[in-house]
């Protein structure tokens, strides 16, 4: 007896979440369709003009937007940025350096801090309790 895989298929908007582009801009026939894991996995091997390009020149979506500038995309939404931007407005904003772009970036430089501290000090724990259980035996 023979098993039959079924294709997964994905949403245009999970699709385009794992490509890494803003779905409005994407062309009508792919946000109008279901899209193949084959598919995906085709888009991201050999990517088409229309993908090239947005992922160039955008526009981008808000993780893309917030990791580009190096801010959070809470830090986005707080300075009341919402809409998907293209990269020349990011590199804009890069060179205007708005205040809430710097206050952004040094908390999230802090946050990096803090989760670095916490991953160093779960690291230490585990080496003591490694070290600790090591000694009972």
């Amino acid at each position: 007896m023979k098993s039959h895989q079924s294709t997964q298929t994905m949403k245009p908007a999970t699709a385009a979440k794992k490509l890494g582009v803003y779905l409005e801009a994407t062309p009508a026939e792919f946000r109008e369709g279901v899209v193949s894991r084959a598919e995906l996995n085709q888009l991201q091997a050999d990517p088409p003009e229309w993908l090239r390009e947005l992922r160039r020149d955008g526009p981008h979506p808000r993780q893309v937007v917030a990791a580009r500038l190096g801010v959070s995309a809470s830090g986005l939404a707080r300075a009341g940025v919402t809409e998907a931007l293209t990269t020349e407005q990011i590199d804009a904003l890069r060179s205007e350096r708005p205040e809430w772009l710097e206050r952004e970036q040094a908390l999230q430089a802090d946050v990096r801090k803090e989760q670095e501290r916490v991953k160093q000090l779960h690291a230490e724990k585990a080496e003591k309790a490694a070290a600790r259980e090591d000694a009972g035996r």
